[in-house]
């Protein structure tokens, strides 16, 4: 598991993808302190290890990543983490525009082509 919290080379998460899922990396998003936790097996084990250092569950989104994919096509919305009825997401998708814009923002200014 690593946090990314500056701009890094996309090219880390290829490595990464023989980890756990081949094709796809698995991440949480911090979109107030803007950074990223990415390679491990559960959303939750990264969830966990943002909160630990401070992150706020309400800020807490996961996503896959596909890094040998491009556009729409890199970040996938889908993760058990998203499920929160009291913030009006009760999808495993992340419904709300406002926050997908974030977490796109935060992806690409830490992990630029």
């Amino acid at each position: 598991m690593q946090i990314i919290d500056r701009p890094t080379d996309r090219k880390i998460l290829t490595a990464m993808m023989p980890n756990y899922f081949g094709d796809m990396v698995k991440a949480v998003v911090d979109i107030a302190q803007k950074k990223i936790g990415v390679d491990a097996e559960l959303h939750a084990d990264i969830e966990q290890a943002l909160l630990a250092q401070g992150s706020s569950q309400y800020d807490l989104w996961g996503i896959n990543l596909y890094p040998e994919m491009d556009g729409e096509d890199f970040i996938e919305f889908d993760s058990l983490i998203n499920i929160r009825p009291g913030q009006g997401n009760r999808s495993r998708d992340v419904q709300d525009a406002d926050t997908r814009q974030r977490i796109i923002d935060t992806v690409n200014h830490l992990l630029p082509c």
